[in-house]
């Protein structure tokens, strides 16, 4: 499947990105279930990173959750957005960043958990 979506020479790319976006409120459940569930987690081949993105995440003040993650396909998250981000996010912009890196503000997990209860 990443070969269909990020082309067969996938492994030839690795960028890091700054990702903001905003959860589809009406979707918050169905995350953090599968979150939980660890389906999510089981994808491959990027289920553990999109996992360690989402769990890292934080939401800033405007209201968008934040995080950084290491992509292999041409086209920034093509498979990660075609497989899940898509599905849980809207406005999603993606940034090249140096590597991994900690941003401001209060825990996406936290705040998935508050509304998915709503």
């Amino acid at each position: 499947m990443i070969a269909v979506i990020c082309g067969d020479n996938w492994k030839d790319y690795k960028m890091y990105y700054h990702v903001k976006a905003k959860l589809k409120a009406d979707q918050a459940g169905a995350l953090l279930r599968k979150l939980e569930s660890g389906e999510i987690a089981t994808q491959k081949p990027d289920g553990g990173e999109i996992v360690k993105g989402l769990e890292g995440a934080v939401v800033n003040e405007a209201g968008e959750a934040e995080w950084s993650t290491v992509c292999y396909c041409s086209t920034p998250l093509a498979h990660e957005r075609a497989t899940v981000l898509d599905e849980y996010f809207e406005d999603l912009t993606t940034e090249v960043v140096d590597g991994y890196e900690l941003y401001e503000g209060q825990s996406f997990i936290a705040y998935l958990q508050r509304v998915a209860e709503k």
